[in-house]
């Protein structure tokens, strides 16, 4: 069972709902990239640019924003496991989006993408001994376990997904 001592408060939207499921952490990560695809593979070319209001991101920088948040959670976990006690910093989602060129990418390199990152973090949370998804580390001022970092990631995506269907679709 997960503390809400290996986590900022912030993040329990994310977390709450993965633990809740009841399913393992890997099971989360998998589930939540098949609902991705699910929702997001056929979506037509006109949706691909769309940004449902003035100042939000489109649909392709929603989903470079789920990659490299999940690169920079994944960093987090590698980092925590290895006992390094250095004190990572957050980073400004705005600045990587505006630095990102979404826009300019296929919307199926994005997703594509995506997949990979996905193949990628799912191996890397696999390989973490019991005892290493316990440690904790320091991630944008806060305390993070590497195991709470894996429900983020899933609980991030999955966030994502339903604003997509709600706002995008």
């Amino acid at each position: 069972m997960i503390s809400t001592k290996e986590y900022a408060p912030y993040f329990s939207r994310y977390v709450d709902p993965t633990v809740a499921n009841g399913r393992s952490m890997i099971e989360n990560l998998i589930d939540s990239q098949e609902k991705f695809k699910d929702v997001l593979r056929n979506v037509p070319l006109e949706k691909h640019s769309f940004a449902y209001a003035t100042g939000k991101w489109t649909l392709k920088e929603l989903i470079q924003h789920i990659i490299d948040t999940e690169r920079i959670f994944c960093y987090r976990a590698l980092c925590f496991s290895r006992n390094d006690k250095t004190s990572l910093p957050g980073f400004d989602q705005d600045l990587f989006i505006e630095a990102g060129n979404a826009n300019e990418r296929s919307y199926e390199a994005l997703l594509h993408e995506m997949a990979a990152v996905r193949t990628a973090t799912i191996s890397l949370f696999k390989s973490f001994s019991d005892e290493a998804l316990e440690r904790v580390g320091v991630g944008s001022g806060n305390n993070m376990s590497v195991r709470a970092a894996g429900l983020i990631i899933s609980g991030h995506q999955n966030h994502h997904v339903q604003i997509a269907e709600e706002r995008y679709l």
